[in-house]
């Protein structure tokens, strides 16, 4: 029964890892509302709550680097890279916490709020280190102006949609699970 469930799981996985291809073409021919709406980050914090840390790690990871390498966009460095590793956080910080925390509305809001700060601090911490390497700099306001002013269309969205496709996929007859 475990094989099937990390098939299940894998399956899952490459779904929101299409889904985070596919969903930035939603709002790519206009750059600044595809930033502001932040379309990466929905599938990889689902893809955290639905299949756990290691699959929402690895699929936030990979997600914003395999776009680069494919279509350009985002940037390759220092953008792809330091969104790699803020969606790695959101999604295993949101894998972790859902875990750990009680089937709850509240302990959903909780885990998607702590995931979603816990990335925002790790991709300034990878900005701050690419920048240096580069010798750029990385200031406190850029940090709050691309972590929260420009992003809050997407956050407000993401604390909209998120809790609530996880409390329905969180329901074991909607995927066909025996939970």
């Amino acid at each position: 029964m475990k094989t099937h469930s990390q098939l299940y799981k894998m399956i899952l996985s490459a779904l929101f890892l299409a889904m985070a291809y596919l969903m930035p073409f939603l709002t790519g021919q206009i750059p600044e509302v595809g930033a502001m709406l932040c379309p990466l980050h929905i599938p990889v914090l689902l893809c955290g709550f639905v299949c756990g840390w290691p699959w929402g790690l690895a699929v936030g990871f990979i997600a914003p680097l395999m776009r680069s390498f494919i279509l350009g966009m985002p940037p390759p460095y220092p953008t792809a890279v330091c969104m790699a590793f803020e969606l790695a956080a959101y999604g295993a910080v949101s894998g972790i916490c859902h875990k750990l925390l009680p089937r709850k509305k509240l302990s959903i809001y909780l885990s998607l709020i702590t995931a979603m700060l816990v990335g925002r601090a790790v991709w300034g911490c990878a900005m701050l280190v690419c920048m240096g390497i580069s010798g750029g700099g990385f200031t406190f306001a850029a940090f709050i102006a691309g972590a929260f002013t420009n992003a809050l269309p997407g956050i407000i969205v993401q604390i909209v949609l998120v809790p609530v496709i996880v409390m329905v996929l969180d329901n074991p007859k909607i995927l066909g699970r025996k939970d």
